[in-house]
């Protein structure tokens, strides 16, 4: 597995609160938005920060962080789903949890979550509409 972060998701209390933070009081870029639910800002070359709604993500991403800890997610994403398969049997090998096997999601792509030997989730992807153009600009 080539080792790169591409994703990191906060689960944060309300998409809304996030968004006047991060974009309105910080002047963050919008990257692309579905209002309530998620909001993508473009963060480096190649890297987006998502700020996801806690609930969905917990649900999904099959995170329970103790009372008090916020959810976080880092995201490997993939070329395809053959490959999504592979890594998260080599996670499993190595001796990470398997926390969600992997399926296709509703938006579309085909998703897994593992916990490394600390609990951290790492979510493996492979997003039919993911590309990185050479200006590190990401489309999603």
């Amino acid at each position: 597995m080539q080792p790169r972060v591409d994703l990191i998701s906060l689960g944060v209390r309300s998409v809304d609160a996030s968004r006047r933070f991060y974009v309105d009081g910080l002047k963050w870029p919008v990257h692309r938005e579905v209002p309530g639910e998620v909001l993508f800002i473009q963060a480096n070359h190649g890297l987006l920060l998502s700020l996801w709604d806690a609930g969905q993500m917990r649900s999904e991403a099959a995170t329970d962080p103790p009372a008090g800890i916020p959810c976080i997610t880092l995201s490997h994403n993939l070329g395809s789903a053959a490959e999504v398969d592979v890594v998260m049997a080599d996670a499993e090998t190595a001796g990470a949890t398997i926390v969600a096997a992997a399926k296709t999601q509703p938006w579309g792509g085909y998703t897994g979550y593992f916990a490394d030997p600390d609990g951290y989730r790492w979510e493996v992807a492979f997003n039919p509409t993911w590309a990185v153009d050479a200006g590190g600009r990401v489309t999603l």
